[in-house]
């Protein structure tokens, strides 16, 4: 008789969710030989085929498509009810895997540790540190529960919420003329030697349609993909980084000198996003509200 609490159905959804065998080995951290002999089984038990294959990976067959919505819908209500009865104490409980950006770790880290600990001594924190991409795909996967990210617009995306808003600043050498301004010009970009993150990036991009609007041409001279890169190769007189304010101030300001951008004023906004491929729990719930508390006095900005 099949069941629907059988793993091989969570490994049919994650398989369909992410149209690989591959990824989805990689979301779950196991052997692809696993998911194939695990879903080659449960074609067996329904005696049809679940996926076709495809030259990008995998799509549901007929069959595939019928099934699908009432067996995610049944094992979010067998988690959700599993979540229910772990929590019936009213107390929350289990994993949470959340996602910092290196610009938080060292101020925001230690701080969400011991306010988990204290408040919420049952829950089990996974910290994983990475790029705004990296963890906007490992959270996409399901490999995270929650996850700080970069926005460069204001456009709304779903289960996330904005917790800090920040000013874009230009950084240079301690003494350069320019950088120890309080405010700088966006114009006054054309021909400095930037230090940029590679493209395709959200800031390149929003970067190049201001330069081509006002008709300016700015000058890449070196691409580094990480704040902690873009402000060594500044320190060490490699050009120009356009960074939020908050990450200046871990740093020391004898280091390099920053002024703010204006006219126009560029901002960036830091969101607390959530795995869409999972219900919350009472922990994730948890650990949520404590992130959004945290930010407003850990993640400093406008």
């Amino acid at each position: 008789m099949l069941s629907i609490l059988d793993s091989k159905w969570t490994l049919f959804v994650k398989v369909t969710e992410l149209g690989s065998l591959t990824h989805a080995a990689t979301a779950l951290n196991v052997p692809q030989s696993l998911i194939s002999r695990q879903i080659g089984a449960l074609e067996r038990e329904c005696g049809a085929h679940l996926f076709r294959r495809t030259g990008r990976g995998v799509v549901l067959t007929d069959f595939g498509q019928q099934i699908f919505p009432r067996v995610k819908a049944l094992i979010a209500q067998a988690d959700q009810l599993s979540d229910d009865i772990r929590t019936s104490s009213g107390e929350p409980l289990g994993e949470v895997r959340l996602g910092l950006l290196p610009s938080v770790v060292l101020t925001f880290s230690g701080p969400l540790y011991c306010a988990v600990a204290k408040r919420f001594p049952r829950v089990r924190l996974h910290l994983t540190e990475g790029s705004s991409v990296q963890l906007e795909d490992w959270l996409n996967q399901g490999r995270l529960d929650l996850s700080l990210l970069l926005r460069e617009d204001d456009l709304d995306h779903p289960g996330e919420v904005t917790v800090r808003k920040m000013s874009l600043s230009l950084i240079g050498p301690p003494n350069d003329p320019l950088t120890r301004q309080a405010t700088v010009q966006f114009d006054q970009l054309a021909g400095l030697p930037l230090v940029l993150p590679g493209e395709p990036h959200l800031l390149r991009a929003r970067l190049n349609a201001l330069a081509m609007q006002r008709q300016i041409k700015l000058n890449v001279a070196v691409e580094a993909d990480s704040i902690g890169l873009q402000e060594a190769i500044v320190v060490a007189g490699g050009g120009y980084a356009i960074i939020a304010a908050p990450a200046l101030a871990p740093e020391p300001s004898s280091r390099f000198s920053a002024a703010s951008i204006v006219n126009p004023q560029l901002s960036r906004r830091v969101v607390l996003s959530t795995t869409l491929l999972r219900p919350h729990t009472m922990a994730t719930r948890a650990v949520s509200t404590l992130v959004q508390e945290l930010s407003t006095t850990l993640l400093q900005g406008e």
